[in-house]
């Protein structure tokens, strides 16, 4: 195959972002949008012809757009709430040979428990179908390079990495099923946790051992509920997105501790620190990783752009500058492109070129897997109030309180 057509399941804020990353792409083009939502799939579907990335063609029958032959691999980028039953059409449409597709990405989380991920990953592998998993923080500039300069000369010269810390923050999302629990499956542990969990957890990784040389042993967690079940902001989640989380309230901040063993069966950690109550400039991505003589830092509100706008403006809300932005006066970093800064740009190249080769991606559905795992001992952990040893066989059939909308925010002063 010399050029892949690509179908997107799904139109919105992230499929967005994946569509602007696409003028970086070589051998592919996007080919068709999916969305029962027909306005949203056309909006989507104009921007990338007018970047010049294709003419997709646009369905709201998934099963007629998998059935096109010009479509070669699919982006699952609809909600969590979707993914499953997604998954099932393809690969029943796959195992009847009705579709063209080689490979199929999807973004994070995978799933929202355990359960529908592992049935994501069986129905895929059963189908011979390659997978990606879409966790762009993996592939942003500054990560990998940060990872190689850790490797190459920190890890060499005075000893591997034994602290990564990764960290994601911005005041709150900005779709309706985002603030609903029972859809969503989670609050921001499920929405952004994921990011720092890999994003660590990679950087950890001895990139000349397999993944697995990394193990995980331990996991501690605290979630909390600091500012949307407070008024106004209470009022405001129900006004903008009718959703009452005074009665089905998710976490706006997670902190998240893993404890692995090492290929040498040394202990090293991770921290993972989320929040939907960050206020700033806008979404803030910071990354740490400490070894015996070295160090390594990122932020991605630390840029060489910035801008400045007195009090007399009054601009319109936007987010022109940076994701998430939460002011339009007062000095302001400006990220020149977000597609590539936050890794869209790298992921999906990879992603195309190992789909145009036939080779299995690196970072595939049992990385999605193992951080839905992680993330469903983190909300057992936050339950019980204490660390737990990470068993995935424990974790089937749970699913946290927070996505049965059973969770109480002052809980957290509970203990077993």
């Amino acid at each position: 195959m010399d050029k892949l057509g690509v179908g997107f399941i799904g139109s919105g804020f992230v499929a967005r972002f994946h569509t602007l990353s696409w003028t970086g792409i070589r051998n592919a083009e996007i080919a068709a949008i999916y969305n029962v939502r027909e306005g949203s799939a056309r909006q989507l579907s104009r921007l990338a012809e007018s970047l010049g990335v294709g003419k997709p063609k646009v369905y709201t029958d998934l099963r007629e757009m998998l059935s096109d032959p010009s479509v070669n691999a699919v982006w699952i980028v609809n909600p969590n709430f979707m993914r499953l039953e997604v998954v099932r059409a393809i690969a029943e449409e796959a195992s009847q040979g009705k579709t063209n597709i080689v490979g199929v990405c999807c973004e994070k989380p995978l799933a929202r428990t355990v359960d529908e991920a592992e049935e994501m990953v069986r129905l895929i592998e059963k189908t011979g179908l390659l997978h990606g998993y879409l966790e762009d923080q993996v592939f942003a500039p500054s990560v990998t390079r940060a990872r190689e300069a850790v490797w190459k000369y920190g890890a060499k010269y005075s000893g591997r990495p034994y602290l990564a810390r990764a960290a994601e923050e911005h005041g709150g999302p900005h779709s309706a099923w985002f603030w609903n629990p029972q859809l969503s499956g989670g609050g921001v542990l499920l929405d952004m946790t994921c990011h720092s969990l890999e994003a660590s957890r990679y950087m950890l990784i001895n990139p000349d051992k397999p993944k697995d040389s990394l193990k995980p042993l331990v996991v501690q967690s605290t979630i909390a509920s600091l500012k949307w079940t407070r008024e106004p902001y209470l009022s405001k989640v129900k006004r903008d997105f009718g959703v009452d989380y005074g009665r089905t309230p998710a976490e706006d901040y997670a902190l998240t501790l893993v404890v692995y063993e090492d290929e040498d069966g040394s202990l090293v950690l991770s921290e993972a620190r989320t929040s939907w109550s960050f206020v700033g400039p806008g979404l803030r991505l910071t990354f740490e990783v400490l070894g015996p003589e070295y160090s390594v830092t990122i932020n991605s509100l630390q840029q060489e752009l910035s801008v400045f706008f007195s009090r007399n403006i009054k601009a319109p809300p936007t987010e022109e500058f940076v994701e998430k932005q939460a002011a339009e006066q007062g000095l302001m970093p400006i990220i020149p492109n977000e597609a590539i800064t936050y890794g869209y740009q790298d992921e999906n190249r990879y992603m195309v070129d190992c789909f145009l080769k036939g080779a299995q991606p690196e970072e595939n559905w049992m990385d999605g897997l193992l951080v839905t795992q992680l993330m469903m001992a983190a909300y057992m952990s936050a339950e019980k109030g204490r660390r737990i040893k990470f068993n995935p066989g424990a974790l089937r059939g749970y699913k946290p309180k927070v996505h049965l909308g059973e969770w109480e925010p002052k809980s957290i002063v509970e203990a077993e």
